[in-house]
Parts: C-alpha cells; structure tokens; sequence
C-alpha cells in the first residue's frame, strides 16, 4: 500500500522506507520509521518511548553474500515455477530444476541475478543464474539444477 512520493523535494516516500526496513531486519538490525519533524524524536525512540513504527530484526538474518544477492542487485530477468518447484524451494532447500520453469521472462547472462516467481507472478525468492535465458528458454540446461541453493535467497 506504501506508495512514492510525487513532491519535488521529497525522496522516496513511504514505499523506499519499507523497503529500506526489509532489508535492515533480514540483515539482523532493528528500525524504527518515525516522523522527523517531532521534537527529540530520537532520544524518545532511544528511551524507549512508543515513537514510530518499529520493525524488529529477524533471528535468522541474511549472510553477506545472500544480502547481496536479496538486496543489491537489479534483477535482470525472472524465472517463474510451478507450485511444486516453489514448494521445494521454500520448504527444503532444494535446487531449481529445469522441469519446475514454466516461463522465463528477459535477457539475462549465466551469473545475473534474477527474479523467481510464482504461478501467479509474486516474487519469493532471488537468485543467481546457472544458465541464461536463451538456454532455459531452447531447454538446453539438461537435468543438471538451474540454481543451487547457496545461490537462492527466499525472500
């Protein structure tokens, strides 16, 4: 629901700030959003006072290099998988096999990162290409998984 902002002196709006609290808590790190323009916010925040809207860090934060993977690169393409491949994903760990890719959408090169996404085009999970796009597409990824799971970050 969080949207841009259309002010010329604003950057961002409200969609830039959740999106800068997804990747503070997957990385282990608390964040408050609260307004700027109340007086000593901040040392009201520190004092645990009930300022803002608090994100709390996930237990299970992300390493640095599916930090990168998750966050820090564009996607350069999107792979979309049946249920069953997102299942076995999700759920335990597998890799991404050539059977689970129902479409492939843009140009991308072995070693980009790319977009998984589900039937229904819900992005959850992000990771580095095996192979391109013009080999997945021709199928020319044999029976060989098309990403390894240290590779894949679930969103």
């Amino acid at each position: 629901m969080a949207g841009g902002t259309t002010s010329e002196t604003a950057v961002g709006g409200m969609k830039s700030k959740i999106d800068a609290a997804k990747i503070a808590v997957r990385s282990g790190i608390p964040l408050v959003i609260a307004s700027g323009r109340k007086k000593d916010v901040l040392a009201k925040i520190l004092d645990g006072a009930d300022e803002g809207t608090l994100f709390v860090a996930k237990p299970n934060k992300l390493q640095g290099r599916k930090r990168w993977i998750a966050f820090f690169h564009h996607p350069q393409g999107a792979l979309f998988v049946d249920d069953g491949a997102k299942k076995a994903l999700r759920e335990a760990g597998k890799s991404l096999l050539p059977p689970g890719v129902t479409r492939c959408e843009g140009e991308f090169a072995a070693g980009d990162v790319v977009r998984i996404c589900d039937l229904n085009g819900t992005e959850f999970a992000r990771g580095i290409a095996k192979f391109s796009a013009a080999e997945i597409r021709a199928k020319k990824t044999g029976a060989r998984g098309t990403r390894p799971p240290d590779d894949l970050v679930i969103l």
